[in-house]
């Protein structure tokens, strides 16, 4: 049988796997409307909290479906569906399986044929992110405490403690971004694709928190990322074409 990123049975895996995680959410949900129930909170009350986190689970939806499109060329659309519907993030999963595609001598606008090198970048893309699953029970909870314990003798320095970890997670990113700028001396201009594309989603998240600000529109400020990254994908086509990438 010749292999296909898009076959039924990949689909019918995925399915199951996606179906089991929705049960799960639903269970809890049910358990969670139950205790609300027995702890005298009222039925309006509990329609309005169900309601309003479903309506503004539909912006990291957006940004999700971004990424299943991104990666559908490639991988297929079963694959990227899995990853993202479960532990999956949309910042971790494309740099993952960009880096498993190019060191297989492929690139994100060829389809995947060989399943060898479809297995291969599966498993990197999900060793990569459970890595998390194993290592947060274990850390967390000594970092959080450390954490506190310095923020509670030196609130200052417990801010740049924390800025400068989250700092530390977005230099990973960043340097995924500038790791071809070097090219461009070499007369290769594609290395500033991506950072362009960055800068016009940082400019576009800038003035749509800018203008959640000044107009108080909530909305806007829970669309900003999916829209940002709509507008730096779209973005990289007219760079792409202009460096020619």
């Amino acid at each position: 049988m010749k292999f296909n990123v898009n076959h039924p049975i990949i689909f019918v895996l995925v399915g199951i796997i996606v179906a089991l995680v929705i049960a799960q959410s639903v269970y809890f949900l049910v358990k969670a409307i139950k205790r609300a129930k027995e702890l005298g909170i009222t039925k309006e009350t509990i329609k309005k909290t169900v309601t309003s986190s479903a309506i503004f689970t539909i912006a990291p939806a957006i940004a999700i479906l971004v990424g299943v499109v991104a990666l559908s060329k490639s991988l297929g659309l079963a694959l990227p569906w899995l990853r993202l519907s479960v532990i999956g993030s949309i910042s971790y999963e494309t740099v993952a399986a960009g880096n498993a595609i190019e060191a297989a001598g492929s690139n994100m606008s060829t389809t995947i044929t060989d399943p060898a090198i479809f297995i291969t970048i599966a498993l990197v893309m999900t060793i990569g992110i459970a890595a998390g699953l194993v290592l947060v029970p274990f850390l967390t909870k000594g970092i959080q405490k450390g954490l506190t314990k310095i923020g509670m003798k030196d609130p200052k320095w417990g801010e740049i403690l924390s800025n400068a970890m989250f700092l530390g997670m977005i230099s990973a990113f960043l340097g995924y971004v500038f790791c071809d700028v070097g090219l461009v001396a070499k007369g290769d201009l594609t290395g500033l694709i991506p950072v362009c594309v960055m800068v016009v989603s940082a400019v576009v998240m800038a003035v749509l928190g800018i203008i959640s600000i000044k107009t108080k529109i909530r909305w806007m400020n829970d669309y900003a990322l999916p829209i940002s990254l709509v507008a730096g994908m779209a973005s990289a086509i007219p760079f792409t074409s202009l460096f020619g990438g």
